[in-house]
């Protein structure tokens, strides 16, 4: 048989969490796309920009710590302060025509690039 401490070490501990959303950028139809899970958060809790194309999505949550007459927390792990966000350097964006929606804990960021016509230079070997 396993010793309890085995079993039950961490589970008073702190919750673990690197405070970092999960991104998916990928291209599709000349947009870059990117998709963030923010679960437990919404809509107006989300803040997004972008700036000289980097892309900044924070998230911020402020629960009430007022404990209730009725109520003695033991552990409190749901009403905390929650905050995370990424950054992503994504090139030459478009950026009046970026648009954003947020459906089940999923925020999708879509991003025009900029058209560049190619600058390609051959340089001759002397």
């Amino acid at each position: 048989m396993l010793p309890s401490r085995f079993i039950f070490d961490d589970w008073f501990d702190e919750p673990k969490m690197d405070g970092r959303m999960k991104c998916d950028i990928y291209e599709k139809d000349g947009n870059t796309i990117v998709e963030a899970s923010v679960p437990g958060f919404k809509k107006d809790e989300i803040k997004i920009e972008c700036e000289d194309g980097t892309l900044t999505i924070q998230a911020e949550k402020n629960y009430d710590n007022k404990e209730s007459d009725d109520k003695k927390y033991i552990r409190r792990e749901i009403h905390r302060h929650e905050k995370c966000s990424r950054s992503f350097y994504l090139g030459d964006v478009d950026e009046d025509n970026i648009k954003a929606s947020f459906n089940d804990g999923v925020l999708t960021v879509t991003l025009p690039m900029k058209k560049t016509e190619s600058s390609k230079k051959y340089i001759d070997i002397e």
